[in-house]
């Protein structure tokens, strides 16, 4: 009987994940924000084994500039 409510649980959890992917809820809000700060475009990646995360980076090059301003002072 343990072992059922176990397995539900797993189950349960892999749906919210795969949901959570599906709609690309997979970052804190925070995060989003600074990415739209910054006008990031690009990839970002994340390893995870075992639910631990291993590494994670992004792609450079991806900043936009819209303001001749702020470019000139990167």
């Amino acid at each position: 009987m343990i072992n059922a409510s176990v397995h539900e649980n797993e189950e349960s959890s892999f749906r919210e994940f795969r949901r959570k992917m599906r709609s690309a809820e997979v970052l804190s809000a925070a995060t989003q924000r600074l990415l739209q700060t910054i006008r990031f475009n690009g990839r970002l990646s994340v390893t995870v084994k075992n639910g631990q995360v291993l590494k994670s980076g992004y792609e450079e090059g991806y900043f936009k500039c819209s303001s001749p301003e702020l470019s000139a002072t990167l």
